[in-house]
């Protein structure tokens, strides 16, 4: 069989082509002068093998170059056998070989786990730095997350329905960031700090189980389990009560835990109340582990509930009074419901300190993964939660008019949950940072990997949209 003939092959599916000729592509992962014999190890995506050079063959090679090679696989020598890599028991002998993509020296090492280098240059060459076997395994569990997680919802029923990127600036928690339109000018799209009208609107339109992996965009401070940018799994079922739902999603974090082989402490979640945990841990995130629960990488899940729907604004927390014209703000969104027995109070303005929403957080390892509740279906019930925080009739309108508007066209009973899958993977992973979870994380300091932004725009784009900056600089 002539070169050109034969078809490039995965490096792990050699190991079952002992003394066949085949052609393999990939990286110099890295490379052993020998005089007149050359050693590379050659890495795909699916492994490594080492490839050997005769007469000068090789020897122009550098490392992280893209090259293809051809040649015979051989058994490797007994005495020989590498027996920390997959393919230790073969190695290729190299006929010919083509560099298709030659490297400089390389401005970052890729060889270890890269955590001893600045962050800024990491992110600066991110595409360097996505090829460390450790990002390179997040990343790929990162995959497999997502689609055990969509395997499973579109099993029982749930339909995936994107919604808007451009929409409308709400209260809901956190500083939004805004994208001014060209169309009607002097007005402004806010990016989605989470998907969460929308899909109470897809309540409204009858999709009774709806999920979408849904990317959520907030300005607020960043820390090692926060960026602007996240992904979350975002779902929404009618028709369902507290336990019913809570249940369910036990279910569906234990189905795939197990098919991504990830052990957890205890598959009956236990469930505490908000002043318990406050009482019991010190906190609403807590970690259940041992110690030998932490050497084994086990996930311990728990639940939270009966959350206080209210709290004093914190009047040093610019989105907290921004968002209340009141004294009091919402603890986890204003689209919750408070519990049945709190609905009748709640209507009437009263013991706004003692209500209790029906939120549910789910926590791990000391963090929150996922936070749900029961939603407000009624108009009058969002109506109160907005006159708690102090907004007239006419700012209530003008916020959530549209939602009200829907809740009075035949909105049926609702809950749902959202999962920070970022998060979530960062405890599968072991890693102590979320920009460790993500392709194209942002920096500490807001600014993107690679691109060099955020930027300056041309004179042309802001005339363009009637736009002007004000200048930083302090008169003299």
């Amino acid at each position: 069989m002539s070169k050109s003939t034969l078809s490039r092959s995965s490096i792990i599916s050699s190991k079952d082509k002992i003394n066949d000729l085949v052609k393999l592509a990939g990286w110099v992962a890295n490379k052993r002068d020998h005089g007149k014999v050359t050693f590379i190890d050659l890495r795909d995506e699916t492994g490594l093998i080492q490839c050997v050079g005769i007469n000068n063959k090789l020897k122009d090679l550098t490392i992280e170059s893209v090259v293809e090679v051809f040649g015979k696989i051989n058994k490797r020598p007994e005495s020989l056998i590498n027996q920390e890599l997959e393919t230790g028991e073969i190695e290729l002998f190299v006929e010919d070989y083509q560099i298709l993509n030659k490297s400089s020296e390389l401005p970052i090492s890729i060889e270890d786990d890269g955590l001893n280098i600045n962050e800024e240059s990491r992110l600066q060459y991110r595409y360097l730095d996505l090829r460390r076997s450790r990002l390179q395994k997040n990343l790929r569990l990162k995959s497999k997350l997502i689609n055990a997680f969509r395997k499973e919802l579109l099993d029982q029923d749930f339909v995936e329905i994107e919604t808007p990127m451009l929409t409308k600036s709400t209260k809901e928690g956190a500083r939004d960031f805004i994208v001014p339109s060209r169309l009607q000018t002097g007005k402004f799209y806010a990016l989605p700090q989470s998907p969460q009208q929308y899909k109470q609107l897809l309540m409204a339109a009858g999709f009774e189980k709806y999920f979408q992996l849904a990317r959520c965009i907030r300005d607020e401070d960043l820390r090692a389990d926060r960026g602007f940018e996240f992904t979350q799994l975002d779902l929404e079922m009618s028709f369902v009560d507290q336990p019913t739902i809570m249940n369910f999603l036990t279910n569906l974090v234990i189905k795939v835990c197990q098919e991504l082989g990830v052990k957890i402490k205890d598959e009956n979640f236990p469930i505490f109340d908000y002043q318990e945990a406050l009482t019991k841990f010190g906190a609403d995130k807590f970690d259940l582990r041992s110690p030998e629960d932490k050497k084994e990488g086990v996930l311990a899940f728990a639940w939270v509930i009966n959350f206080p729907f209210f709290k004093k604004v914190d009047k040093n927390d610019r989105a907290e009074a921004s968002d209340s014209k009141s004294a009091w703000t919402f603890t986890h969104n204003p689209f919750s419901s408070p519990i049945p027995e709190h609905i009748a109070a709640h209507l009437e303005g009263n013991q706004t300190e003692k209500i209790i929403a029906s939120q549910y957080d789910l926590v791990c390892n000391g963090f929150e993964v996922a936070g749900g509740s029961l939603r407000a279906h009624q108009a009058e019930v969002l109506r109160a939660t907005f006159r708690t925080m102090g907004y007239s009739d006419e700012q209530i309108e003008e916020n959530v008019g549209h939602m009200l508007k829907a809740f009075s066209l035949g909105t049926p009973p609702h809950g749902g949950i959202a999962f920070g899958i970022d998060r979530l993977l960062m405890l599968m992973a072991g890693e102590d940072n979320l920009r460790e979870t993500m392709a194209f994380p942002m920096t500490a300091g807001g600014r993107t990997s690679v691109m060099d932004a955020p930027s300056a725009v041309s004179d042309e784009q802001l005339a363009e949209l009637k736009l002007s900056v004000a200048s930083n600089k302090k008169s003299s």
